[in-house]
């Protein structure tokens, strides 16, 4: 019972990350932020799963490694579109502008 407690918490989290960036479209920031908060919850559900069954934890690191990757890229287009538009509002920002 208790394993199975465990393991329902990383997907409420997940659920949680997926409900605040379904409802949350007004800033970039907020919709990076939920989006972090997700990969976060899945890496503590595949680091428990891992730890389950005695695997190794290369796996784990290499999904943490490939989430700094997303978190930086996502803060890149935040900085870029601030510097071109002025703000992180999802109004201002039209995809034919290029």
């Amino acid at each position: 019972m208790m394993m199975l407690l465990n393991f329902s918490l990383p997907i409420v989290l997940f659920l949680m990350g997926v409900i605040v960036f379904v409802s949350n479209r007004k800033h970039l920031l907020s919709t990076l932020l939920s989006l972090e908060f997700m990969v976060l919850s899945l890496f503590m559900f595949i680091y428990m799963l891992l730890s389950l069954y005695n695997y190794e934890m290369f796996f784990s690191m290499m999904f943490l490694t490939f989430s700094v990757c997303e978190g930086a890229l996502g803060l890149s287009i935040l900085v870029s579109m601030i510097r071109t538009h002025g703000n992180d509002y999802f109004q201002s920002f039209s995809v034919l502008q290029c």
